[in-house]
């Protein structure tokens, strides 16, 4: 690792497939809601801050924040996409942040090892300033670690797009760190998907 790194939490969203539910509220190991589950995970890592991006029932999400942990900002944009609440994290950073992980508030299976792993490949000065896993499968996956000198195309994002483009720019900052299994690929958007995923657990 070059610098510190924080993470920041994009929890912002209005939970529309879930008819009625919100899905960063429903619970998961031993009744943990999932994002203070995911925010759990971020605060026990190597990051040097965390930042929770809130929009959509955002008093209620940030009650199940931890006190004293993670740090909520709220983006007043949150209807227009993903990209204003990658925005918002990005100018909520300190000033001294080399380089940030943006995790998404809905996949329960993200943990701290994975992580600190990330952090700990993130090498700017070797020209290593983007970090994101693979699966043995092959398939790229969240959450992505951006360096300094990418948050202002990052600041630069419109819509509902997360940063592809910036990835597919600069393959050779690119580190794919392989994982165990396809755990990043858990993405928990529907009450049927809800339901498959206690059933498999």
């Amino acid at each position: 690792m070059s610098g510190p790194v924080s993470a920041i939490i994009l929890a912002a969203g209005a939970s529309r497939r879930m008819r009625g539910r919100d899905k960063l509220m429903e619970p998961v190991a031993e009744g943990v809601p999932m994002l203070r589950r995911v925010c759990d995970a971020a605060w026990a890592s190597a990051a040097a801050e965390v930042v929770v991006v809130l929009g959509a029932r955002a008093e209620a999400r940030e009650d199940v924040l931890e006190f004293g942990g993670p740090r909520a900002v709220f983006n007043p944009d949150w209807q227009s996409g993903m990209a204003s609440s990658i925005r918002a994290g990005i100018a909520a950073l300190d000033d001294g942040i080399a380089g940030t992980l943006i995790l998404l508030g809905d996949m329960p299976e993200i943990g701290t090892p994975l992580l600190d792993r990330m952090i700990a490949a993130f090498d700017p000065a070797q020209g290593i300033d983007i970090v994101r896993p693979r699966t043995p499968s092959g398939v790229a996956g969240n959450p992505v670690l951006f360096g300094r000198r990418h948050f202002a195309a990052l600041q630069a994002l419109n819509g509902d797009t997360g940063a592809k483009a910036i990835i597919a720019a600069h393959p050779s900052h690119v580190l794919d760190l392989p994982t165990a299994d396809e755990s990043i690929l858990v993405d928990l958007d529907t009450p049927e998907a809800w339901s498959a995923w206690r059933a498999g657990r």
